[in-house]
């Protein structure tokens, strides 16, 4: 793919961008890498209305219909950035379009009532992939109680974030949807969000691109069109438009995916240009250009074209000029970057970038000893590779990430026991931690089948542990069992 085109999003421009859409398909197997980098997935977007869920996967039963509502014309809805021009729609005055934060706090009174319709919302199944398990592996006097029923009135929302009950948080949020007034936006769009990002913990895609395709069709219908826009690029959360996006790579679209998402770096920019210099509006609007181009560049990452997404990356790595206000990169977007060029194999680069996150003050050890041991993984000195990460686990017992690397560490110089070892360790100590880390529960399934033959037993004992304190949402297949 041509790597001329990648916009940069960390640079405001004078003129406006066209948008250009590139990307592969979304890869769901379980992380099966030699050394974790720690290197986060940032997701989110924007896509045209679809009426089709062709393509679509998820956890559910069976496919969960995205209804057939008709495409929106061109023309409905401007582009994301672009403000409305003043004068006229059919006769009719549009209102001025507040641009700052201050503005935006003083908006018309909006009756909406087709925003808490109970028919934009499909059921949620009471079943997951880890109840499915319990049923078949573990007998009926031992196997834990999991709530699936998502009963949510006697639990405060922290206590239910902090448990990972996102069935809960998905029906609280419906709950209170369908009893909130019509006129009290802030509210409305707050609960969506609440209500999808719960669906997409749970692996619903389908279901939470059919909901949200739901909720943006109504969006586009309300009249008269000066209402729409105004509602749509004044008062709409920028991460409802993120997560709209994101229904283009549930679809498996990821060169639409690319494309939208340029289309809101395109509208950050554009709004930052348009604020006061220095202002606070100025700043958020900013920091929404830079987060959406780390998720472009974690897709890019995704459908491994490396170039594209250091391309993308390396404008934060620049150092201020001298004397300038500006901070610095900090040592874990160094350590980031250069993790991206050690998936690349560039180790030349990379040790040049892990250099100066341990140059910088505010650098933790335990990130340096990482670095080191990641470092000398891509070297195969392997021996170095446990020291550092021995170190580290000294120093961070219940560092999931640490035990994981060192576990693969130990693995390369044949020392599989010491590994199980640590990881059950790290299981042991921060089990509601640990328990909810796919990538760990991966590894250790797979240390066990590597040790013996008759690992069947160890990894009933896994699944029985992590059913104790996981959530909802976990993908079970990571425990290597198989569901039927």
């Amino acid at each position: 793919m041509p790597h001329d085109n990648i916009p940069d999003p960390f640079q405001l421009e004078d003129s406006d961008e066209d948008t250009t859409s590139e990307s592969e398909s979304e890869n769901t197997s379980p992380p099966q890498r030699s050394l974790t980098t720690g290197l986060g997935r940032v997701q989110p977007g924007r896509p045209p209305v679809s009426g089709s869920n062709s393509g679509l996967q998820s956890p559910l039963p069976q496919d969960v219909p995205l209804g057939s509502p008709a495409p929106v014309p061109p023309g409905i809805f401007p582009l994301p950035g672009s403000r409305v021009p003043s004068g006229s729609v059919d006769g009719r005055s549009l209102p001025a379009i507040p641009q700052t934060l201050e503005e935006q706090q003083d908006v018309p009174a909006l009756f909406l009532p087709g925003l808490v319709s109970p028919s934009l919302f499909l059921p949620i199944p009471n079943t997951d992939q880890l109840a499915t398990l319990l049923n078949k592996y573990i007998t009926p006097e031992v196997r834990p109680v999991r709530d699936l029923s998502g009963t949510w009135q006697h639990a405060d929302l922290h206590s239910l974030v902090m448990t990972n009950s996102w069935r809960a948080l998905a029906r609280m949020a419906r709950d209170r949807l369908v009893d909130a007034p019509a006129d009290d936006l802030p509210l409305i769009f707050d609960l969506w969000y609440l209500r999808l990002s719960s669906l997409v913990r749970l692996r619903l895609h389908n279901q939470a691109s059919a909901e949200c395709t739901n909720l943006f069709n109504v969006l586009f219908a309300i009249q008269p069109v000066m209402i729409q826009h105004y509602v749509l690029d004044t008062i709409l959360p920028f991460e409802l438009e993120v997560m709209f996006a994101r229904t283009k790579y549930w679809s498996g679209d990821p060169y639409g995916y690319l494309d939208e998402l340029y289309v809101l770096i395109a509208k950050s920019k554009k709004r930052s240009r348009a604020a006061q210099p220095g202002s606070a509006d100025e700043e958020m609007w900013k920091e929404r250009a830079v987060r959406v181009g780390l998720i472009m560049a974690s897709q890019l990452l995704e459908m491994k074209d490396h170039t594209a997404a250091t391309s993308l990356l390396l404008p934060l790595c620049r150092t201020p000029p001298p004397g300038s206000d500006e901070p610095g990169p900090s040592p874990a977007l160094l350590s980031s970057i250069a993790r991206v060029y050690l998936d690349a194999g560039d180790i030349d680069s990379a040790q040049t970038l892990f250099q100066r996150a341990a140059d910088d003050p505010n650098c933790e050890e335990t990130m340096k000893e990482i670095n080191r041991a990641l470092l000398a993984s891509s070297k195969l000195d392997w021996p170095t590779a446990v020291e550092e990460l021995q170190k580290a686990v000294a120093r961070e017992p219940d560092n999931s990430l640490v035990a994981n690397n060192l576990a693969v560490a130990l693995l390369s110089v044949g020392r599989i026991d010491e590994g199980i070892r640590h990881m059950e360790a790290a299981l042991g100590t921060s089990p509601s931690v640990v328990g909810n880390v796919e990538p760990f529960l991966f590894n250790l399934a797979t240390l066990y089948e590597l040790r013996t033959a008759a690992s069947y037993d160890k990894k009933c004992e896994l699944l029985l542990e992590v059913a104790k304190w996981a959530g909802d949402g976990l993908r079970a297949t990571c425990l290597k069992l198989p569901p039927v």
